[in-house]
């Protein structure tokens, strides 16, 4: 199966370490920060698992939930938690599926050959309110996600859909934005009356709240 930006995300119900869920009634209203994970008990996991369980605050400010996903079980999980919570300082809450057979990492498209056959990628998918998948991310097993540039990606997602701009390279929150092409001046000039920038026709900066 493979899935596309702008796909329904598969829904599923699953164990993990908080419980049985059911994918969909879970996320609720809220946006999903899915990412999943070769193995319990490795470095970069451990690291990454722990980066998520301290920026917690951030995530539930930006209406997001996060929930992890490894090829283990839930007793591994339980035990790894542990370790994770000890080695990075943290105190981690939010659910970490198990997912021993692949169903689930098959149907995300998690499992790629020529890194492993049994073991997840370091995948990323944005997930919004309406269950669709609004960006994807795949690492290899050996490197870390950079998690700045996911709140960053959340905050331009969220900034896009409620002011109806794009975002440029490198934006962050408090920096100009884009109108886009497809909004043209008349429209613009009631969406954006605070004004814009008109570097050519077809790029326009402005500024909005965050």
């Amino acid at each position: 199966m493979t899935l596309r930006i702008g796909d329904t995300a598969p829904d599923f119900t699953v164990a993990t370490s908080k419980g049985d869920i059911s994918f969909h009634k879970w996320a609720g209203d809220s946006w999903v920060f899915f990412f999943s994970h070769p193995a319990d008990f490795t470095p970069v996991c451990t690291t990454e698992m722990g980066r998520t369980a301290q920026l917690a605050d951030k995530f539930a400010a930006r209406n997001v939930k996060p929930l992890g996903l490894s090829t283990d079980t839930v007793e591994e999980h339980l035990k790894w938690i542990e370790d994770v919570n000890d080695t990075q300082h943290t105190n981690l809450q939010f659910p970490i599926i198990a997912d021993k057979d692949l169903k689930i990492a098959k149907t995300y498209d998690m499992i790629h050959p020529e890194q492993s056959n049994t073991q997840a990628v370091r995948s990323v998918f944005i997930i919004d309110p309406d269950k669709k998948i609004r960006l994807m991310m795949t690492y290899p097993m050996n490197v870390g996600r950079n998690f700045d540039e996911i709140l960053r990606v959340i905050d331009a997602l969220q900034s896009g859909d409620k002011n109806k701009i794009a975002t440029p390279a490198d934006w962050v929150p408090g920096k100009k934005v884009i109108i886009p092409p497809s909004i043209k001046d008349e429209e613009a000039k009631g969406l954006f009356p605070q004004g814009w920038e008109t570097v050519r026709p077809y790029l326009r900066l402005t500024e909005v709240k965050s």
